[in-house]
């Protein structure tokens, strides 16, 4: 299921949401150089990633971690890595990664950030992605594996959607072998479920998978990041934005 658009009228340009995507981006092309250089792409995220390990130091000193043929990450103990719960939130380790955040990021976050503003929405994302980095770190303090990616930063995003626009609907593209269809569906049952893959898939309990090797997703980032999104929403939006865009959906409505 691939979240197409919503039928969530925006009244204000959201620049904070472009100029993020254009970040993410920026960084995955110069940086990263789009994912064509292996040595430049295992360096960057052995660099600017981050690894729990390092910032608890609980991981021993010069572990290596194979991140690709003949290459290896390795845990040490520069300065940057304070920063890289910060700087991991603009990396990516592929084209696949980094489209996927991007495409949520916009059909869900040009609405939260027509809802609180771009300085608020900025600091709103932050601090959504700094939790969500905590997250992953407190469940897996030990951890010598590099994490990048968006999706924390943007599991807040989705977190505040819910709580903001349960009943506004998503158009999703269901694919199923060779079926494609685009259904529209409420955003809380979209959002809901998306919420309890990523539980599933963090809980060992459940699913007898350990999740800091999971398909090399770090899904308790993603559940910390949903969570503090939900929480934070109220703290951020401004009521009278919200009130702007609940009445211009109804009169989309009336419309059609």
């Amino acid at each position: 299921m691939i979240p197409l658009s919503d039928e969530n009228p925006t009244l204000h340009t959201p620049v904070m949401t472009w100029a993020l995507l254009g970040a993410m981006f920026a960084v995955w092309l110069t940086v990263q150089n789009a994912g064509l250089n292996e040595v430049q792409l295992a360096t960057s995220i052995c660099k600017y990633g981050m690894v729990p390990g390092e910032l608890t130091h609980r991981a021993r000193i010069g572990t290596g971690v194979p991140i690709a043929p003949h290459l290896a990450c390795v845990v040490d103990n520069d300065p940057i890595n304070k920063l890289t719960p910060l700087t991991s939130m603009f990396l990516h380790g592929g084209w696949g990664h980094i489209l996927g955040n991007a495409l949520f990021f916009w059909v869900f976050g040009n609405n939260i950030e027509d809802s609180m503003g771009a300085p608020r929405f900025l600091a709103f994302y932050l601090i959504c992605g700094l939790a969500a980095a905590a997250a992953h770190v407190l469940m897996q303090p030990a951890s010598p594996v590099p994490t990048v990616g968006a999706s924390g930063a943007i599991s807040g995003v989705l977190g505040a959607y819910l709580v903001l626009y349960p009943r506004v609907r998503v158009n999703m593209l269901f694919i199923f072998i060779i079926f494609f269809r685009v259904i529209p569906v409420p955003a809380w049952l979209v959002l809901i479920w998306w919420f309890v893959v990523q539980l599933i898939t963090a809980l060992p309990q459940l699913s007898q998978v350990n999740p800091d090797v999971s398909s090399g997703v770090a899904v308790w980032a993603h559940v910390g990041g949903f969570i503090m999104g939900v929480l934070l929403i109220k703290l951020f939006e401004k009521p009278e934005r919200v009130a702007e865009r609940q009445a211009a959906g109804r009169a989309q409505l009336w419309a059609h």
